[in-house]
């Protein structure tokens, strides 16, 4: 019972989106948000992603339910291989000691004793492993390319079960000769990193080694690689495809689960309505007259609402708050690049705060920024566990600054800073997790406004706008992450764009489209 039925897991490493850049110079701009009135107000868009509808619930069976799972898995698993360069699958390893882990190693365990047993009997039953043999001809088979027959003649003629059965019933079977060629084939066939399994097989050539159920369980071991080898090299070769027909692929992928599911638009139309609400009360606040949200309603920008909404991705509760529908696919992403936004934000006030007590007396010595911000964002790592004690870490953060900052004033010939100095920068460093904080309130600000002015532009990696003051510690990271963020709104835009202006449509121009009809029928 070789590992033929081992599990595949989707491999963790999910490196920075910078990977799906390539998608960004083909981005849709966001004038395509910006339609005339008539667009808005039409009725041409489709009733299946309507987000208001006036029909009863319908009830939806199993069958559907489990048709939108397999078209959502799908639609996941497309979106990863083609936006995350280093995507690949890797072999389920079962916890160490766990029951599953132990039921597996049993069962394995007593196969191999059998056919220990079988090839030392006397005389040897070699039923078992011809099937194996079976099963390593079907594995050497599927990695063959479509043209190569004649390889493909010689494994089915040399390990042609028929014959070796008949062989095995006049005890004239060759399993040594059998497994050597089976090894050297292997060696034709694997990658080059499996080169130093292939020699660590052929090493075994002894004819006790060769009797024993030892060598087919390393065969079948390093056959279990060349399969998931072979799986990463076709899901490399299909990553071009899919990345021209992502777009594509994605919207029709969801309009089925839209049709399956009607219901699958009600957390994006949350998301979006929030994000008009906000508007209105900030255009009402600005007006200072009675009515102005029933007034200012239609005249909102349907670009800046949904650009807004984007930024709230940014300070999203990913723990707690359910992400819309449309940004499942790069929920792991958009989280991972908040959690280094915060860290930066962090590392920003940090800065700041030692630039305005001490910055007279370190002025001159940008490598004592650099190292600072170094000891901070080491210190910070793993903020966003639960276990971690933010208080702490900026306590630590302010003295072990203090330190470098006496060192360095100590190099030029200079007195150490005073304890009042000293007690005032490690205070300020542990405010900066407390509410309405004013410098964590300004560098926030600045990095929003920073972020707003990437999603306005048509390509961000040809044209990185200024980055604010305040924030030039940070520049480098800011950008890159900024880049990946852009990244992945612009893709989602693309994608999601005629589901996101049919949302757009009833919320903010269904009251003016209703007043028209009206006109019309009186008419």
């Amino acid at each position: 019972m070789p590992f033929n039925g081992e599990k595949q897991c989707v491999g963790e490493d999910q490196p920075s989106d910078s990977d799906s850049s390539r998608f960004s110079e083909s981005m849709a701009s966001l004038s395509d948000y910006e339609c005339s009135r008539q667009s808005f107000t039409s009725d041409s868009s489709s009733k299946s992603s309507s987000p208001a509808s006036t029909s009863p619930p319908r009830v939806v069976t199993f069958d559907e339910v489990m048709a939108a799972a397999r078209n959502l898995s799908n639609m996941t698993l497309a979106h990863e291989i083609a936006v995350n360069e280093n995507f690949q699958l890797k072999q389920d390893a079962l916890p160490e000691n766990s029951l599953a882990s132990r039921v597996k190693h049993i069962v394995h365990q007593a196969f191999w004793d059998v056919l220990e047993s079988e090839l030392n009997a006397e005389p040897p039953e070699y039923e078992h492993a011809i099937k194996l043999f079976e099963e390593i001809r079907e594995i050497l088979l599927s990695f063959l390319t479509p043209g190569g027959n004649r390889l493909r003649n010689q494994i089915c003629e040399v390990l042609d079960t028929d014959l070796i059965r008949q062989q095995a019933e006049h005890n004239a079977v060759d399993i040594q000769g059998l497994a050597d060629y089976v090894i050297s084939t292997m060696g034709k066939l694997c990658a080059p990193v499996r080169d130093d399994d292939i020699r660590e097989l052929k090493a075994t050539s002894n004819i006790v080694e060769v009797l024993s159920s030892k060598i087919f369980r390393q065969i079948f071991h390093v056959l279990d690689l060349m399969k998931m080898d072979m799986v990463n090299f076709t899901i490399r070769s299909l990553r071009p495809h899919l990345q021209r027909q992502l777009v594509d692929y994605e919207r029709t992928k969801f309009q089925e689960i839209l049709e399956e599911t009607p219901s699958a638009l009600d957390q994006t139309t949350e998301w979006i309505k929030e994000s008009v609400n906000e508007e209105l009360l900030s255009l009402s606040e600005t007006a200072l007259t009675p009515g102005a949200e029933n007034s200012s309603k239609s005249s909102l920008s349907p670009t800046v609402v949904l650009n807004n909404s984007y930024l709230k991705l940014l300070q999203w509760d990913y723990q707690k708050k359910e992400l819309p529908e449309t940004l499942m696919t790069d929920g792991a992403r958009l989280q991972e690049l908040t959690e280094k936004l915060t860290q930066l934000k962090i590392i920003a006030c940090l800065s700041l705060i030692t630039n305005n007590m001490v910055g007279a007396l370190t002025e001159g010595l940008p490598e004592l920024a650099n190292r600072l911000k170094r000891i901070s964002a080491v210190l910070l790592e793993g903020m966003n566990k639960e276990t971690f004690n933010l208080k702490e870490v900026l306590n630590s953060i302010g003295v072990q600054t203090c330190v470098e900052v006496n060192k360095a004033l100590v190099e030029r010939g200079l007195s150490n800073l005073n304890a009042e100095v000293q007690a005032n920068l490690i205070g300020q460093f542990s405010t900066i997790e407390e509410e309405d904080n004013p410098i964590w309130s300004l560098i926030d600000k600045r990095i929003q406004l920073y972020m707003k002015s990437l999603l306005c532009l048509p390509s961000p990696q040809k044209c990185m706008p200024p980055v604010p003051g305040g924030l030039a510690v940070i520049q480098q990271e800011l950008e890159a992450l900024g880049s990946q963020y852009a990244n992945i709104v612009n893709l989602n835009k693309q994608v999601y764009g005629p589901f996101y202006a049919n949302i757009l449509r009833k919320l903010l121009f269904s009251e003016e489209a209703t007043g028209k009809a009206d006109a019309s029928s009186s008419n």
